[in-house]
């Protein structure tokens, strides 16, 4: 994996997270009766993990190197 996909990856898994913990933030259960809406680190780790398989989906191109 060469760096520019990495960086991907890892922004990627960043706005994941943080759109996981406002989903909670904003849409959670308060109330606790849904284990995984009422849970801020799960819905966070969801985030990023939804945002790790997206990044994935990013297709990145090389540029050619001439000789």
């Amino acid at each position: 994996m060469n760096i520019n996909k990495t960086i991907v990856v890892l922004c990627g898994i960043f706005i994941g997270g943080l759109g996981g913990f406002l989903y909670w933030k904003f849409y959670g259960c308060v109330d606790g009766t849904c284990p995984l809406k009422s849970n801020r680190l799960i819905m966070t780790g969801y985030g990023a993990l939804i945002g790790y398989l997206l990044a994935g989906l990013i297709p990145i191109r090389r540029k050619e190197i001439e000789k």
